[in-house]
């Protein structure tokens, strides 16, 4: 990181302009990342209430649905 510190006052602004940039871009990776994450996690969810639901019926437990739900 010394090749792009500011090397005098004058640099100042563009130097913190640019780390603004690189943090603005980081941040929206960052958030892409766990956006997706999630979206993954509510389908593996999703996947394994349907399968415990499907266990219960074969089970032959009642209201499968309102027992998954408490």
């Amino acid at each position: 990181m010394a090749d792009t510190d500011p090397q005098s006052a004058q640099d100042l602004p563009q130097f913190a302009e640019n780390l603004l940039l690189q943090l603005q871009e980081n941040f929206q990776a960052l958030t892409e990342k766990l956006t997706l994450r999630m979206e993954e996690m509510g389908e593996r969810i999703d996947d394994l209430e349907k399968h415990v639901t499907d266990l219960m019926a074969q089970a032959g437990i009642e209201n499968t649905n309102e027992n998954l739900m408490h």
